[in-house]
């Protein structure tokens, strides 16, 4: 080989001759050989990689006054198309069904997006995808840590345990971006103190018993309201009473507490039913006597009203004729006197004997023989 031939380096076609080729025992047809090869490949990725640059591939590119590797035009318009593609990119985004977008002009609000294929020129605006119909569930009172067993001191001054769950979704995407700093730890504090109140406000019973859906309406109610004075972009869907416990410690002490309540009640019951039965007797026969009271003064005022109205007839009878009024007023009193009497009186009959008074014959006694016989 010349020296000539070595590649752009030059003279590499002799680097197999550093004593390993020649004096190392070897011949002409081993390393030495395989020198001219790599020079070769060397050379043709040169001129492939001035080509994609867009220089010539005619191998001239190192000839004395060639320049160096030239830049065309077509790599320029190659290198902005790229550019181009990738600026692209970065600029549109896909939002899904259940997402919204909050779009940032050099960090400040500039719109929402909606679900679909949006445009945000980068880097000028950035978009923050946000779920918003996801459903987020926050506990309170599950004993995680100390802080949130969640017992709560009633009205009455008796202590019990509540668990709850507070199911919320976003309503305004950038209000929960900007204003909260920890949307969950916001929501379990204002459902926290809301609950608290309520409870403080409420007794034990009603609050173990009926109370549940109610206490879990007036609790949403007033969390809503904190978060949207918070402007915090969140919306309450519902309330999950899970748990109204007394304590663990005193819950044996507590269940024989109620039982006597309703023992007490049931006694209670027991009065109120048989003082409802008895008064009610009582106002019913005192109606009864004073309805006999009252039908027996009528009779008598009518009565003497009927007495008076009858001696004022036959006195008037007897004005006019008081012979026949005295006559008639003597046979009516003897009817009344002698008409219940068993006699018998015979009047004007004589006998035998001249004494006008026949021997005394029991008509009575025969009456009531006859009517013996005859049945």
């Amino acid at each position: 080989m010349s020296g000539n031939s070595g590649g752009p380096w030059g003279g590499g076609g002799n680097r197999g001759g550093d004593g390993r080729g020649s004096g190392g025992g070897q011949g002409p047809g081993n390393k030495g050989s395989q020198i001219p090869e790599i020079d070769d490949l060397v050379k043709k990725g040169q001129q492939q990689l001035k080509v994609l640059m867009g220089g010539r591939g005619g191998g001239g590119g190192n000839r004395p006054g060639s320049g160096g590797p030239g830049i065309s035009g077509r790599g320029v318009l190659l290198g902005l198309a790229g550019l181009a593609v990738l600026w692209a990119f970065a600029s549109f985004y896909t939002v899904r069904p259940e997402e919204r977008s909050v779009e940032l002009f050099f960090g400040q609000e500039y719109r929402i997006g909606q679900p679909g294929l949006n445009f945000a020129p980068w880097p000028v605006v950035r978009a923050e995808i946000v779920q918003v119909t996801t459903e987020r569930v926050t506990e309170v009172g599950t004993g995680a840590t100390t802080l949130d067993r969640g017992l709560m001191l009633t009205r009455d001054e008796a202590i019990v345990d509540i668990e709850f769950q507070v199911v919320w979704n976003i309503d305004d995407p950038a209000r929960y971006l900007f204003n909260l700093a920890d949307p969950h730890e916001t929501v379990r504090a204002v459902s926290e103190s809301a609950m608290r109140d309520i409870i403080a406000r409420s007794e034990l019973s009603p609050i173990l018993n009926r109370d549940r859906g109610a206490i879990a309406a007036d609790l949403l109610q007033a969390a809503q309201g904190t978060l949207q004075s918070y402007e915090s972009g969140i919306n309450i869907i519902r309330v999950n009473f899970d748990k109204a416990d007394p304590p663990a410690d005193v819950i044996d002490s507590f269940r024989e507490v109620q039982a006597a309540r309703q023992e007490r009640d049931r006694l209670e019951r027991q009065a109120d039913a048989y003082a409802n039965r008895v008064l009610a007797a009582a106002r019913g026969e005192a109606a009864q006597i004073q309805e006999e009271a009252e039908g027996y003064r009528a009779q008598a005022v009518n009565v003497a009203e009927g007495e008076a109205s009858r001696f004022l007839a036959v006195w008037g009878e007897y004005v006019n004729a008081p012979e026949v009024t005295r006559r008639r007023m003597y046979l009516e009193t003897m009817e009344q006197v002698l008409g219940d009497m068993d006699l018998t009186i015979l009047d004007n009959v004589t006998g035998d004997n001249g004494s006008g008074v026949l021997p005394y014959l029991p008509l009575d006694r025969l009456r009531q023989n006859q009517r013996g016989n005859g049945e």
